[in-house]
């Protein structure tokens, strides 16, 4: 594991040896505020991560949300970059006086990116050990994650992905815990770092509500006042980004914003539509199509285990809790029917394979869909379906980590190069 990390750290240091140091605005910057005489250690070994979205995430740490488009991103990972910074001040590390030094400010949030990275891989062998009961299919696991599609953006650049995989990874194994507060502030935390963290929230509504009701087990009106209120702290951090955008533009401001008037009055999907052309059937242009094909094996692995699931082991239990006849025993003899025909059908995984199939047709229809290659890592129903590929397609399996090894090298140079897709 740590040899792999060690060829992607040196696979980025060398190509981004090779990307040209006047070509991007991180090149120019730097020599604006940072002599060649006083730059630092922290400065030299921060400076390759200056890539595509970090951009942003750096200035935000540094002047707060200055441009509108700002807007589109969490304020989770500046402020991991701002408290990061301060704590490599205090141990000597920097020698920054301020916030100046792209440099010096990826350092520490990429020590945290590496670190989450880590924890999560540990969060999901023990996710795999609880839904799937197999040690053995627990380590295949494991191993298939540290091959992700975008091994640059997860591991060893503080982007949103490695903070958000973990956080949603512990919460999901909160959940398989019924431990719902902590998964509820596990959520949320992710929350502020991806907008997509509110979808988290059914991973509650269903341990708490839904499974019950499949089991047809009563649920008394205060465990749906719990749920509701678990389910508004997943939402907090995403409303009070909205609230704070609100104030700036629409209250405070002498000429409101265009969609300060709109229900609801939304900055995030106002900025995601106006800088990244966001929006239902959008990216569905001929130019795109390299993307898509590029997107394709994930977006096939994710909709087919899915479905698969979803067809297998869920709609049969839908139609036993349909038929008034169906005793809760005979509903308990189908589920143990079911996990045992295969794991990878265990009851216990289908609100993963609910929210993968929900939020894959997301990023397919609304999104630009490449970035599947970077969220894919935080659903562990990803790998699970990795491994599902393996243990019942071989072949497919085999094809599928041939590609994993391939893209993942590739996608790490074209990251560093600043080629996309980012």
């Amino acid at each position: 594991m740590r040899t792999f990390q060690s060829l992607l750290f040196l696979t980025l240091l060398f190509a981004t040896a090779l990307a040209d140091p006047h070509g991007s605005v991180g090149g120019d910057v730097e020599e604006r505020e940072i002599g060649p005489s006083n730059v630092s250690v922290a400065h030299t070994l921060g400076q390759p991560a200056l890539r595509w979205d970090t951009f942003h995430f750096a200035h935000i740490a540094q002047y707060g949300y200055v441009y509108e488009h700002e807007r589109a991103f969490m304020p989770g990972t500046p402020m991991v970059m701002r408290a990061m910074l301060g704590l490599l001040r205090v141990l000597g590390i920097s020698s920054s006086e301020d916030l100046t030094d792209f440099g010096e400010l990826l350092l520490g949030a990429i020590l945290v990116a590496f670190t989450c990275h880590l924890l999560a891989v540990t969060c999901l062998y023990r996710l795999t050990i609880h839904h799937l009961q197999s040690p053995t299919i627990a380590l295949l696991v494991s191993l298939l994650s540290l091959l992700p599609s975008s091994p640059a953006t997860l591991r060893i650049v503080p982007y949103t992905e490695p903070f958000f995989t973990y956080l949603s990874y512990q919460g999901m194994l909160f959940c398989a815990r019924s431990q719902w507060m902590l998964a509820a502030c596990c959520f949320a935390a992710a929350g502020t770092f991806r907008s997509n963290g509110i979808l988290l929230s059914g991973f509650i509504i269903w341990g708490i509500l839904v499974e019950p009701y499949l089991a047809r087990r009563k649920t008394s009106p205060g465990r749906v006042v719990y749920t509701i209120y678990l389910v508004s702290l997943v939402f907090l951090p995403f409303v009070a980004h909205q609230y704070i955008a609100y104030r700036d533009f629409c209250l405070t401001s002498v000429a409101p914003a265009p969609w300060c008037n709109r229900i609801p009055p939304s900055i995030y999907s106002y900025v995601q539509a106006k800088y990244w052309n966001s929006g239902f059937m959008r990216y569905w242009t001929p130019q795109q199509l390299p993307n898509f094909l590029i997107s394709a094996p994930v977006l096939v692995l994710l909709l087919g285990y899915s479905v698969h699931h979803i067809r297998r082991a869920l709609i049969p239990r839908l139609q036993a809790l349909l038929s008034s006849r169906t005793h809760i025993s005979k509903i308990r003899t189908l589920q143990s029917t079911i996990s045992s025909h295969s794991p990878f059908l265990s009851p216990s995984v289908a609100p993963h394979a609910i929210h993968a199939f929900i939020f894959t047709l997301m990023l397919l229809f609304t999104a630009h869909t490449q970035i599947v290659l970077r969220l894919a890592a935080s659903m562990p129903f990803t790998y699970w379906a990795a491994a599902w590929l393996l243990v019942e397609h071989p072949l497919w399996g085999k094809r599928w980590v041939t590609w994993s090894v391939v893209w993942g090298a590739v996608s790490v140079v074209l990251w560093a190069t600043f080629m996309p897709p980012a």
